[in-house]
């Protein structure tokens, strides 16, 4: 492989910008990342779509689960191969959760073609390490680093608000504590400054997002003075700007009665009554307490307690929940239990995961393990069940009118654009496709809706 480019120093106070191509593989907290780390390198950055005309080639790494690691490494080697055949090669910079989960040290002995490793321990210092390995120097005003940089890749119409990092629990099955490390809660601060400079932008949805969206404030009780998830959402809520806020990924334990009606009092459906949304991600994972207690989850007992906790005081709420079907030991009694519990409860969203044994954790070494055959098809058992309760939901909302928040036009289809309805969340639900008068990224529109799929639906806006 050729060496790595010749550093270049840029003094000019109007430096031209930084050309970059950047993938974040994984969930949305590594995009809060990449976003992060592109805004906070002190010099303006360009985003190109072909490895030939960047400087950096940005990688942020998946490390969940082995098939994640697999798309990782794939995504490096394909971008080292590129890089390689280039006259002037640009540096590769690889970082996220696969760097966290196996070490620099291993990866570089087995990845030597990347030019600089980031791990997640040095999170805060990315930005410092790549300006460095660059060359770059930023005016002395713009330090690599400074507070509240963020390189928006979602568009005007919505950004995701990464409220934490790391995880208090130990699912028996799950890498990220170690990887991540221990929860530790983003000052409320530092929070609503972030927000105001999204806003600041013209981004109308701002999505929270942690490993446990929940546990906000817990491991600051004395710092922040007690402050808790509905305190955060209270002072949110009052930016001026924000059409729309919505909470992703919280465990059971933390959806208490408590929550629930701070929600309902700063929000609705249709931002009537403030702009926190009533759609909850709800990871339950199973509804048989046993498994669950298998698991590790912190809360292993009937899932229905906390539905039913969720509807009396939401009863409109769209509650989206993922499933993980094949756990050691998991029978086929278990199995039809879990499928009657999804008919019955009616998830506007699911997601179904196969069990994957990931090497170091608790789940791995259990007795029982169901053969992969076997998960995948109770996999696309569950998900056929749910594709039917979609269905139904969605085919009641034809004939009704509802606010669109429009996220992006259609390239093959001009005038038709890509947009959501307040229970789609972005990048995880489905898509309501759109046209008409006032339709374009970013805007909020009234929406007659004429049509429903399996998951999708479309509507015509006003004329």
């Amino acid at each position: 492989m050729s060496p790595a480019p010749r550093p270049a120093r840029l003094t000019s106070r109007k430096q031209r910008p930084l050309p970059v191509w950047a993938l974040s593989l994984g969930c949305p907290k590594n995009r809060v990342d990449s976003e992060r780390l592109l805004g906070s390198l002190g010099v303006p950055v360009k985003t190109v779509a072909h490895m030939g005309r960047s400087r950096l080639i940005f990688i942020n790494t998946c490390g969940f689960i082995e098939p994640a690691v697999r798309e990782s490494i794939r995504a490096v080697l394909d971008a080292a191969r590129h890089a390689g055949r280039l006259r002037r090669r640009p540096l590769l910079a690889v970082a996220g959760c696969m760097v966290g989960r196996y070490g620099v040290r291993e990866l570089a002995k087995e990845l030597p073609e990347v030019d600089l490793w980031l791990p997640t321990e040095a999170l805060e210092r990315w930005p410092e390490l790549v300006t460095a390995a660059l060359g770059l120097v930023p005016p002395p005003e713009a330090r690599p680093g400074a507070a509240g940089g963020r390189l928006l890749s979602t568009g005007p119409s919505y950004a995701w608000l990464k409220i934490g990092e790391g995880c208090r629990h130990h699912c028996a099955f799950c890498t990220i504590p170690g990887i991540r490390g221990p929860l530790r809660s983003t000052p409320m601060e530092a929070l609503l400054a972030e927000a105001r400079c999204l806003l600041a932008q013209g981004v109308r949805e701002l999505d929270l997002v942690a490993q446990d969206v929940a546990s906000w404030g817990g491991d600051r009780a004395t710092a922040d003075g007690g402050r808790e998830l509905g305190d955060l959402l209270e002072a949110l809520a009052g930016l001026d700007g924000l059409a729309w806020l919505r909470l992703l990924y919280l465990y059971p334990t933390g959806v208490t009665e408590a929550l629930l009606r701070r929600m309902r009092a700063l929000g609705g459906a249709n931002g009537a009554g403030g702009p926190v949304l009533p759609y909850l991600d709800i990871p339950f994972q199973h509804a048989e307490p046993r498994l669950l207690r298998a698991m590790g989850r912190p809360f292993a007992g009937d899932p229905r307690r906390v539905l039913d906790r969720v509807r009396a005081v939401l009863p409109d709420a769209a509650i989206r929940t993922t499933m993980i079907v094949g756990y050691p030991g998991e029978t086929e009694a278990d199995f039809t239990a879990l499928c009657r519990f999804v008919e019955a409860a009616r998830f506007t969203h699911l997601g179904v995961f196969a069990y994957q044994a990931e090497d170091g954790t608790p789940a791995a070494a259990l007795p029982d393990q169901v053969p992969m055959p076997v998960r995948e098809e109770r996999r696309a058992a569950l998900m056929e069940l749910q594709a039917d309760i979609s269905a139904e939901i969605l085919a009641k909302t034809v004939g009704s009118r509802l606010p669109i928040l429009v996220d992006a036009p259609e390239a093959e289809w001009p005038g038709l654009h890509r947009g959501r309805v307040w229970f789609q969340a972005p990048e995880a639900d489905g898509t309501t496709w759109t046209s008409g008068p006032g339709v374009t990224p970013g805007a909020l529109v009234e929406c007659d809706i004429v049509e429903s799929s399996t998951y999708d639906l479309s509507a015509l806006a006003e004329s």
